[in-house]
């Protein structure tokens, strides 16, 4: 039986007097990649922030692997890989130099050698000298999934990965969350496409209103369309 890696239970999180996360519980195991879906202002990113350590929950548990995150909340940081809304680089220093930030941060070995492996990984090795504004917004993207990936986290938390990648790298991200299956890591993303999303995960966790309103692995559906079904219906119970 696989290891649960991200263990979150009872989980509520409000904005004053308004609920962005109530009472919401789910696992996901080793090997496994999870979709979350849902409309804007489901909680999506508000979760994905919590479970990553950039925001407090108001009650509720959450567990990376055996790591109970409130309580050792650096522990269970170096165990996850992050990619959110911001890069959470330096504008002003070269990708290389923003990589060996973080690497120093983790306090990774042979740094010069893995920053070659993420950035070949996810194509950027020619830019490593650019100073990091100067980068596209795809480019961006690609090398904060580098960041990502640099410490080999058991974890992989993303947040709308999509957003400003072309063709080219959006496959490439498909294939290193693909890959991330037989690594033993546990995948946890948000996406609005849908048809992407749903190819590459083994489920889908559909939130509206802040709550889990359903937890479908792939048998649930058979196709796009069929999710799509399932989907409208959720959207206009409870209008």
């Amino acid at each position: 039986m696989s290891e649960t890696l991200i263990a979150v239970e009872r989980l509520d999180k409000t904005f004053g007097a308004r609920w962005a996360l109530r009472d919401v519980t789910f696992n996901v195991a080793q090997g496994e990649i999870v979709a979350l879906v849902g409309p804007n202002g489901a909680g999506k990113t508000t979760l994905l922030r919590i479970i990553g350590t950039l925001a407090r929950p108001n009650a509720g548990q959450i567990r990376i692997g055996k790591i109970p995150l409130a309580e050792h909340p650096n522990s269970a940081r170096a165990a996850i890989g992050f990619v959110g809304h911001q890069t959470f680089m330096y504008d002003d220093l070269t990708a290389w130099e923003n990589l060996n930030f973080y690497a120093r941060l983790y306090d990774l070995p042979n740094i010069s050698q893995r920053i070659r492996q993420v950035a070949a990984r996810v194509g950027i090795e020619n830019r490593l000298n650019d100073v990091t504004r100067t980068l596209s917004r795809g480019l961006q993207q690609r090398l904060t999934i580098a960041r990502m990936l640099l410490h080999e986290p058991a974890v992989l938390l993303l947040d709308e990965p999509y957003t400003g990648l072309d063709q080219v790298a959006a496959d490439l991200l498909d294939q290193i969350m693909a890959d991330a299956k037989p690594e033993g890591r546990a995948v946890l993303f948000s996406t609005h496409d849908l048809e992407r999303g749903l190819a590459i995960c083994d489920r889908a966790i559909v939130l509206k209103a802040g709550r889990v309103v359903h937890d479908l692995s792939r048998g649930a559906w058979r196709n796009l369309a069929g999710f799509m079904e399932i989907y409208a219906r959720v959207l206009e119970e409870r209008k």
